[in-house]
């Protein structure tokens, strides 16, 4: 992996505790220093303090990148795109995580531990991290979405 001295900051709600330690152990097994923002146990908690938690860290730019799981990852996405800087991609597939770096340099990769298994989501994590930003026209793109806000 490319990334391997970026630390990465990780949340999730009580509905993808479990994905949320198999991507940790995964990404610790890789030498990738990992942050664990919680929660840490499946009592019912509210996802957007966790989202605000990790997208914070990322758009203050104390994290390059970051993950965020929830159960379908539609509410970690809704939060943590509301920071500015921050291009959180909710992908269910290896074309899309890479699309996400590829083309749109996203910085926090959001999973849903619902549905998506876990060798799937070692998969994604690994193509996200794996995957560079292409830049050029892409980059002139981002600076236009970047000035819509």
């Amino acid at each position: 992996m490319t990334e391997k001295q970026t630390p990465i900051i990780i949340g999730c709600d009580h509905a993808a505790v479990e994905l949320k330690n198999k991507i940790k152990a995964f990404l610790q097994e890789r030498g990738i220093p990992v942050e664990d923002a919680g929660t840490h146990d499946t009592a019912s908690v509210d996802y957007p303090d966790y989202g605000k938690q990790v997208a914070s860290q990322v758009a203050t730019g104390h994290y390059q990148r970051g993950i965020l799981l929830c159960g379908t990852g539609l509410g970690m996405s809704m939060v943590a795109n509301r920071y500015p800087g921050v291009r959180a991609a909710l992908c269910h597939d290896l074309f899309g995580a890479i699309m996400s770096r590829k083309h749109n340099d996203a910085n926090i990769l959001v999973l849903g531990g619902r549905v998506t298994g876990d060798i799937l989501a070692a998969e994604i994590v690994a193509a996200w991290l794996e995957t560079p930003f292409e830049g050029g026209r892409h980059q002139k793109r981002l600076d236009q979405f970047n000035r819509v806000s």
